[in-house]
C-alpha cells in the first residue's frame, strides 16, 4: 500500500489544497482547518447549509491565511493573536465549545460578502476538545482542530472503485474521491480493508497513526467539490450497502501517535 495523495483545507469547509508533502503534528496535518467561517452565535459554518464554501480557495501560510475566491480580491488575515478570544462551536448540537480569535472587520465583510450572509472568520490558537470524550472510539484527547471528530481522515482508492462499480449499477455517474474530503488517501488496499483497521498502528512513511473508527459520512459528499452543486449519490448508495449502527460509512478516522512527515508514495504497513 502507498500514499497517493495529501490534502488540507485551511478553513473547515472550503476548497481542498493538494500536497506533495505535508507535516504531522499532534492535532494533524500542519495548516488543516484551523480557521472556520461562523454566523452570529458563534455556531460554524460549513457546507452542509452553504454548499457554495467550495469556491473558497484559503492558503495557509506562517503567520496568517489568504483568502481567495472568483470574483473577489484576494485577502491576505493575519491570525488574530490579539483581542478578547469568544466561544466557537463546530456545530449547533455540539454542547462543548472552543475560544477562538476573531479576525478583523475586513475579513468579516469578504467573508460575508462570499457567502450572501453574515459570517465571521474564527483562528484556533490552541487546538482543543470540541466533542465528548465519550463520543470517540479512540480518543485523542484535547488536540483536535476545527475538524469534526478526529483529527485526520483517511481514505481508500480501492473502496472508492466499488463504490462507483455500486453506483454503476444503479445507473448513477461515479463519484471523485474529492465528494469525501480526506487528507490522507492510500492506494493497493482491497476495498473496505480498512473496515478492520481500527484501534490498530498504521505506519504511513515515518509516521504511526492509531485508527480510530469508521467516519459516518453525511450530505457534504453529495456536494460537487468543483461547483457547489448538491445532489444525492453517494448517500444513497452508501444507505444500501455500507449503514453501520445507523450510520453511512466511508473513511477512517485516524490519531497521530507521533510527528513529522507524510510524503506522496510513502509506504503503508500495519503496525501491529
Amino acid at each position: 500500500m502507498r500514499l497517493s495523495a495529501i490534502h488540507t483545507y485551511p478553513v473547515k469547509g472550503c476548497r481542498r489544497r493538494d500536497h506533495d508533502v505535508a507535516p504531522v503534528l499532534p492535532w494533524g496535518l500542519a495548516g488543516d482547518r484551523r480557521w472556520m467561517l461562523v454566523d452570529a452565535a458563534g455556531i460554524g459554518i460549513t457546507q452542509r447549509e452553504v454548499s457554495g464554501l467550495v469556491a473558497l480557495r484559503a492558503v495557509a501560510h506562517a503567520g496568517g491565511l489568504t483568502l481567495r475566491a472568483a470574483g473577489h480580491p484576494d485577502l491576505d488575515v493575519p491570525e488574530p493573536v490579539d483581542g478578547v478570544p469568544i466561544v466557537v462551536r463546530t456545530f449547533r448540537s455540539r454542547k462543548l465549545g472552543v475560544w477562538a480569535h476573531a479576525a478583523g472587520s475586513t475579513a468579516q465583510t469578504w467573508v460575508s460578502r462570499l457567502l450572501g450572509r453574515p459570517a465571521r472568520l474564527v483562528w484556533l490558537a490552541r487546538p482543543a476538545r470540541h466533542i465528548p470524550a465519550a463520543d470517540r472510539e479512540q480518543d485523542p484527547g484535547g488536540q483536535v482542530t476545527f475538524a469534526d471528530e478526529y483529527p485526520i481522515l483517511l481514505s481508500s482508492t480501492g473502496s472508492l472503485d466499488e463504490l462507483n462499480r455500486w453506483l454503476a449499477e444503479a445507473g448513477e455517474p461515479p463519484v471523485p474521491m474529492t465528494r469525501f474530503r480526506p487528507n490522507l488517501v492510500v492506494t493497493g488496499a482491497p476495498a473496505w480493508a480498512e473496515d478492520g483497521w481500527a484501534a490498530r498502528l498504521v505506519r504511513i512513511g515515518g509516521v504511526t497513526f492509531r485508527a480510530a473508527g469508521l467516519a459516518g459520512r453525511c450530505v457534504v459528499t453529495t456536494v460537487d467539490q468543483e461547483t457547489g452543486v448538491r445532489g444525492k449519490e453517494p448517500l444513497v448508495t452508501l444507505g444500501r450497502y455500507r449503514r453501520v449502527r445507523q450510520k453511512l460509512r466511508f473513511g477512517l478516522h485516524m490519531v497521530p501517535v507521533e510527528t513529522g512527515r507524510v510524503a506522496v508514495g510513502d509506504e503503508v504497513v500495519l503496525a501491529d
